[in-house]
């Protein structure tokens, strides 16, 4: 090896062939190309990307304005709305981290995140006023607060000290776009379900950010010019990072502000949709709805799926209306998606059944995924590629958070060993896809067996009478822990126990039957997971215990 490195002599990095990473850049670009181009569309009202970029751009000024900039936090309680679009460029054009909230939380909790996460600003839709209230009056410091006063709807109080548009209406016409000296800089603070304890702050950075949105890109076949349905709430995972995706694509983003079924097919078919996301909850909504909504639409809509595992059955439901179905994985701490289910050419020669049970595995690492693999969480040795020896996933690269804020502890504790730790249980298969099998968690170990929960969830979601399943672990004197299922039937369906536990027993070994059946309606996140810690605890209180 020749000791002088002749590539290392006067090839320094500098402004000419050096730039910061950060999807800012995507929307500066694009209403400079693309100017007229549709960007958003919410009911009556329609932007272009010129238009939507000089709001984003007079959101930062105007933010600039109060003071407010790099290292602050701007919190938004919005809906699926031009608005909360508009932040997710405007707030990092200020040098600050946007912060979107989970509207489904209660007061305590929002407090908890804006005092923890030190939030300036509250921008807040009128909706969710009732709640934004109560969380004014559990707050020690005081918050500027803004209000989002969308003509779609017309409840709730307005709080703040004025709206938002008057608000950008102070911002400055001829600012441009901010220019970060800093691509680990942080872009947006989200923050987990907080299942177990109090909410984490996880941190992205635009670099990240950046990738991540050409990452979904490209592994979701979305090119020039997308029509994009917004079924997935913004606030989740900064909407998988599709606001800055979008930007890249020059696509338009269809608002929804409730996902509902006849929203979603008249959305689908005025606006020509090309794409949406959603939980495998909105997917079965789709599935499930009334035939008369489903006429006249087109075939070969992408629809991309995560935030829980999505039963065979229900992909296989979405082929046959004609929708493309992709599998993607990942969590809050990955920036949304880092593993996606990548169809192989030879799947198209099988069965919609048969290719829907591939596509129901978590799948490879995106394009722009560094590192994943499934591993002995002790010795980070990988499991075999066999399909049946559990291990846990862990990922590593430009795709994985800064950390959680102000929880040094348990950012190093989720990094030991030099990969981030999901906490999810997986299989390897020999052509290299993952499947989860469980949360470490909602593992049932029965008698000394391991239960997965999925694999039960799996068996009763193809049960043409059940809409919805979910098992949990309930506590038992002999067995330390059986199954226990939650079940919602279709509208028109029912079922009794034992007709429930004949259908089990012929497609599942005698200790994974559930032991306990509860029907009804069953807890969700906003984003459509569902709260297995709630049907934990009333596993211990109700549900019909099944006689052997």
């Amino acid at each position: 090896m020749n000791s002088r490195n002749i590539y290392e002599i006067d090839l320094d990095q500098n402004q000419a062939n050096f730039a910061h990473l950060t999807p800012l850049s995507f929307i500066e670009r694009c209403s400079s190309v693309y100017p007229k181009k549709v960007s958003l569309i919410h009911g009556d009202k329609t932007y272009t990307w010129a238009e939507t970029y000089k709001r984003c751009c007079l959101l930062a000024s105007a933010l600039l304005k109060i003071g407010i900039g790099k290292g602050d936090t701007v919190a938004f309680m919005g809906a699926n709305t031009p608005e909360t679009f508009e932040g997710h460029f405007g707030v990092p054009m200020a040098g600050a981290v946007l912060n979107a909230l989970n509207v489904r939380l209660d007061a305590k909790a929002i407090a908890f995140i804006l005092e923890h996460a030190e939030a300036r600003v509250l921008f807040t839709d009128r909706e969710y006023s009732e709640t934004i209230k109560a969380v004014l009056e559990l707050l020690p410091n005081d918050i500027l607060v803004i209000d989002i006063d969308d003509p779609s709807f017309s409840g709730g109080e307005l709080l703040g000290s004025q709206n938002y548009e008057d608000f950008i209406g102070q911002g400055d016409d001829s600012y441009s776009c901010f220019q970060i000296d800093d691509e680990w800089q942080a872009i947006s603070l989200n923050y987990t379900s907080g299942t177990t304890g109090d909410p984490k702050g996880v941190v992205f950075h635009h670099r990240g950010a950046y990738l991540n949105a050409i990452s979904n890109n490209m592994c979701w076949d979305m090119t020039a010019h997308p029509v994009y349905l917004w079924t997935l709430p913004m606030f989740h995972c900064n909407g998988w990072c599709f606001p800055w995706g979008l930007a890249a694509a020059a696509g338009t983003s269809v608002c929804l502000r409730h996902v509902r079924d006849a929203a979603i097919f008249e959305s689908m078919k005025e606006h020509a949709v090309t794409h949406f996301c959603g939980a495998p909850v909105v997917l079965n909504t789709i599935v499930n709805a009334d035939e008369s909504l489903k006429v006249g639409l087109a075939k070969g809509i992408k629809a991309m799926t995560a935030g829980a595992a999505p039963p065979a059955a229900v992909i296989a439901s979405m082929e046959n209306m004609g929708f493309e179905v992709t599998h993607v994985y990942g969590l809050t701490e990955t920036y949304g998606p880092c593993v996606v289910c990548a169809p192989q050419d030879d799947w198209a020669d099988l069965s919609i059944d048969d290719r829907a049970e591939l596509l129901a595995r978590q799948g490879v690492r995106a394009p722009l995924q560094d590192e994943l693999m499934v591993a002995d969480p002790q010795t980070l040795e990988p499991v075999p590629k066999d399909g049946k020896t559990m291990g846990e996933i862990f990922m590593r690269g430009n795709l994985v958070m800064k950390g959680y804020l102000k929880n040094p502890k348990t950012t190093q504790a989720s990094f030991e060993g030099g990969w981030f730790h999901s906490g999810d249980l997986a299989v390897w298969y020999e052509d290299g896809y993952t499947q989860i099998k469980d949360r470490s968690k909602d593992i049932i170990i029965s008698g000394g067996e391991n239960i997965s929960s999925l694999e039960v969830e799996s068996v009763l979601f193809k049960h043409p009478k059940i809409l919805e399943a979910a098992v949990v672990a309930s506590t038992d004197e002999k067995w330390g822990e059986v199954p226990c299922a939650f079940v919602s039937l279709k509208s028109d369906q029912e079922m009794g126990v034992d007709e429930l536990i004949a259908y089990c027993r012929e497609e599942l070994a005698g200790f994974k039957i559930p032991k306990k059946v509860v029907f009804g309606p069953i807890e969700k996140t906003s984003t459509g997971k569902v709260q297995k810690y709630l049907l934990r605890e009333k596993a211990e209180q109700v549900g019909y215990a099944v006689k052997k």
